[in-house]
């Protein structure tokens, strides 16, 4: 008779997640895990597959949590300028509250596995795809809406605030003024002027 889990695994999947985004893949030992998650290493394999599935499982839900939070507040304002300042203020703010200073996952694991790691390469590009060209979509909105010059190209804009958000990510993780980092929004936002 198969043994049910004495375990929810969605928490212990966010635990990984946590574990994962502050450590890193290589420096999370197996042992770190069993004991970090509460889980027996049999639990662990049966369910997660070993260590490089649940990061990969751990990797795929801070993407999708990301992702929405992302979608949500670009979407949650009438102006586009406003959802892309509301988007980095949220970055500020999640840094400044970051006593680790892990800063973003995503960020995280690019410096860490690329190169070396052809999957993951893949992985992440389509994720750059994927953010790029939601930052796109909006900023053609505001063309479209009049809130931005048509002279203006959507996409390269839209990889441009891509590059600079992730590099909002790491300077944050060196420095948390929020005074200074705001100051660097308002000079990358000034593109959509």
């Amino acid at each position: 008779m198969p043994r049910t889990k004495q375990f929810d695994e969605k928490e212990v999947l966010n635990k990984a997640m946590e574990l994962f985004w502050e450590k890193g893949f290589h420096a999370t030992s197996m042992q770190e895990l069993v004991s970090h998650l509460g889980i027996n290493r049999a639990s662990l394999y049966d369910t997660f597959g070993g260590k490089e599935k649940l990061f990969n499982r751990a990797f795929q839900e801070y993407r999708n949590e990301s992702g929405d939070m992302v979608k949500g507040l670009l979407a949650g304002e009438v102006s586009v300028k406003q959802g892309f300042e509301k988007l980095f203020d949220f970055a500020i703010e999640e840094a400044v509250k970051d006593d680790a200073r892990k800063g973003c996952f995503v960020v995280n694991t690019t410096t860490e596995l690329i190169p070396g790691d052809p999957n993951i390469h893949d992985i992440l590009r389509g994720n750059m795809d994927q953010v790029a060209e939601l930052f796109s979509t909006h900023i053609q909105k505001g063309i479209n809406q009049g809130e931005i010059n048509a002279s203006k190209n959507a996409r390269d804009i839209g990889l441009m605030l891509f590059a600079f958000y992730n590099g909002l990510r790491v300077v944050s993780k060196i420095d948390t003024d929020p005074d200074k980092l705001k100051d660097m929004v308002q000079a990358a936002l000034s593109v959509l002027d």
